[in-house]
């Protein structure tokens, strides 16, 4: 038998190297299943998780890239007298990914699909956080009769991506593009590594990912997520990171951010909100044209009211669910414009 060419050796190290990522990811992937499964039901391949047994229906909306598992300090002080439904959008969480576009029109009709799949027939009150509030004013828009009343967290404004900035376009292209990479990354059980890593006390090779696929700032963004990852329950933290482990949530990610600026062209029509009970929260670190361009949107109801929730950043429903919680008794009960900030 002839000896391998030494030229060789290089490749089949490589291919070793891949076919053990793969394996690692696959074996990762079934633990995770049999560890974490959903905290509710599935039904077309969409994550329903439903807490409460009395009062008026709550559906919690999630940001851009989070997950049901967000709002469960809020869930857990609202399921005592209300109905409340925190769902997965596809390719998030414990939800299959679609090939459909992530357009603003599509993701609308997944919430009305999610509404009818819990059996909630009658007006929900819609409780939605940053990406999810915008959501939840086209929901609004094109389904006035099933919203009730509104809580927007913290809500994105179409206006702040577009029209986009040539340094919002590239910031945007690069998210997409480390997104991408991601997603190879976790197929290859790269990003299972590092979070197990990181999760086990080490930040020494996570860092070095985060340098290597987005520059200096790589690091501070990674901390960042982590600080935001840690203010929920310890026993949540394993949980997303094993959705975060999985190529189809970076995937979804790119295609979220591949479609933000267009979702943002598409202004809601808010005249739905006129006569309906609405609460705007701006979280304290929140920029100055931001709290205006919240208290406007507040004012687009004659029911609104706009405040600013202290001692919080952009996720409010992890650092002040507490006045989430209140904000939707006072949607339920009727406005009470005395306060301005909780």
């Amino acid at each position: 038998m002839s000896a391998v060419p030494g030229w060789l050796w290089p490749g089949i190290a490589l291919a070793a190297l891949l076919a053990c990522g793969l394996l690692y990811q696959a074996w990762g992937t079934a633990r995770d299943r049999r560890r974490y499964p959903p905290p509710g039901i599935r039904r077309n391949g969409i994550h329903l998780h439903l807490r409460g047994s009395t009062g008026p229906w709550v559906v919690l909306e999630a940001g851009i890239a989070a997950s049901s598992a967000s709002w469960r300090p809020v869930a857990d002080l609202l399921a005592s007298g209300y109905r409340v439904l925190a769902y997965d959008r596809p390719g998030f969480g414990w939800s299959d990914a679609r090939r459909t576009p992530r357009d603003i029109p599509v993701l609308v009709e997944e919430l009305r699909e999610a509404l009818d799949l819990a059996g909630v027939g009658e007006p929900v009150l819609f409780i939605g956080h940053s990406f999810g509030g915008l959501l939840g004013r086209h929901f609004c828009a094109r389904y006035p009769e099933r919203v009730a009343g509104l809580v927007l967290a913290d809500p994105l404004l179409p206006e702040e991506w577009h029209p986009a900035s040539p340094e919002q376009l590239h910031r945007l292209g690069r998210g997409v593009m480390l997104s991408r990479r991601g997603a190879v990354l976790a197929r290859l059980g790269v990003v299972r590594l590092a979070l197990e890593l990181l999760t086990g006390g080490s930040t020494r090779i996570p860092k070095l990912m985060a340098r290597a696929s987005s520059s200096a700032k790589g690091a501070a963004i990674t901390n960042r997520l982590v600080g935001e990852v840690r203010k929920l329950p310890a026993d949540l933290w394993p949980v997303i990171g094993s959705h975060w482990c999985l190529p189809r949530s970076f995937a979804t990610m790119a295609a979220y951010l591949d479609r933000l600026s267009a979702n943002c062209a598409l202004a809601p029509d808010d005249e739905a909100l006129a006569g309906k009970p609405l609460v705007v929260i701006s979280a304290a670190t929140a920029e100055p044209h931001v709290r205006e361009g919240h208290a406007a949107l507040a004012a687009r109801s004659t029911l609104g009211r706009h405040l600013v929730a202290e001692d919080s950043g952009h996720w409010i429903q992890l650092d002040r669910p507490d006045v989430i919680a209140a904000s939707l008794k006072e949607v339920t009960m009727g406005m009470n414009p005395r306060k301005e900030s909780a």
